[in-house]
């Protein structure tokens, strides 16, 4: 399958489900950002990057940045986002691909990647995009589901990505693994 197939595929995929995702991801989703969260430092003057946004989920629990960022390629998951943050200047919502962002180098100061390593053709790519367009120093927060990353393969492809791992968090509501981790400074892909 070429990398493109498989990306067709996943927006196929969630422009079918954009209606029931909520229904379906939420509670997980939703658990998988407090986790995060809780190991996370946001304030008044942080840049965020929610790359795979889906319905925009995580805007609930970073309402404190200056800018948020949601990104999805997925049209019809992105409508659904765009209503959950209609009326908050501080949000935009941008249709784009987590491997070619949008975005010059070392732009935000903290870049989510909830759930979407799963649905990309090489994680690889993605994690190197994710770090280009984040400061020095910024936190990565990223999680791998269980049935397609174990412990051990995520830790392997942050570590070749570059990136520093600062915690690492599994229980049983988050169907995986959540690592916060940091972008040292200088050390782009």
């Amino acid at each position: 399958m070429t990398e493109w197939t498989k990306k067709r595929e996943v927006i196929r995929h969630y422009d079918h489900s954009a209606s029931v995702y909520d229904a379906q991801y939420a509670e997980e989703q939703n658990a998988k950002m407090e986790a995060a969260l809780n190991s996370v430092s946001l304030n008044k003057h942080s840049f965020v990057l929610d790359a795979g946004c889906g319905t925009g989920l995580l805007f609930k629990h970073t309402k404190l940045a200056k800018l948020i960022v949601d990104l999805d390629v997925s049209l019809k998951i992105l409508k659904k986002a765009k209503k959950r943050v209609k009326q908050l200047s501080k949000v935009a919502v941008i249709r784009a691909d987590a491997d070619f962002l949008p975005f010059q180098n070392n732009v935000f100061d903290v870049t989510f990647a909830i759930t979407l390593l799963q649905n990309m053709p090489d994680p690889s790519v993605t994690l190197a995009e994710m770090k280009r367009v984040s400061k020095d120093q910024a936190t990565i927060v990223v999680t791998g589901l269980k049935k397609k990353f174990s412990h051990e393969i995520l830790v392997k492809l942050l570590y070749k990505a570059g990136l520093h791992i600062s915690v690492m968090k599994t229980n049983s509501q988050i169907n995986g693994a959540i690592a916060i981790c940091r972008k040292i400074g200088g050390d782009n892909i």
